[in-house]
């Protein structure tokens, strides 16, 4: 029997996927708890409905995606942000990417949640640093941030 998944099973297959199961598998254990429907006509449309939606929200994400990496490496774009730094050029405390972000949307009004900046480290020395952001599995934008002492 032709079963469409509705949620994971580990093991069988993924949301939204299309495999043929055992009769008895299906009806007494997938459609029975909810993990499957039978794969009918008219579920089989609904499918292919909802993976054309999917795609096309895929699309507008990857085109925003890159809207905005062009906007983060334009000329203009540096982050503008001051802290206490000694006498060596090494700030008191670290830049955070909590703090970049929040630079970022003053500065310039662009959102941007803090968990898509990629800093390996706290920023801990005064100077310009260059730093990436994964916008979308394929995109990804280097943002500067000029650090300058107090």
């Amino acid at each position: 029997m032709k079963v469409i998944f509705v949620k994971d099973v580990r093991g069988r297959g993924k949301r939204g996927e299309l495999k043929k199961v055992s009769d008895g598998y299906a009806q007494n254990y997938l459609i029975k708890r909810g993990l499957a429907k039978a794969a009918t006509k008219s579920a089989m449309s609904e499918l292919h409905g909802q993976q054309r939606a999917a795609e096309k929200h895929e699309a507008e994400e990857l085109a925003n995606a890159k809207e905005m990496k062009k906007k983060l490496e334009d000329d203009k774009t540096v982050i503008e942000l001051s802290a206490k730094a000694g006498t060596d050029g090494r700030i008191f405390g670290s830049i955070s990417s909590k703090q970049i972000v929040k630079a970022l949307n003053s500065q310039f009004d662009l959102k941007l949640d803090k968990h898509k900046i990629q800093l390996a480290a706290p920023i801990k020395a005064t100077g310009y640093v260059s730093v990436p952001v994964k916008l979308h599995h394929d995109v990804t934008a280097n943002i500067r941030v000029h650090i300058a002492e107090k």
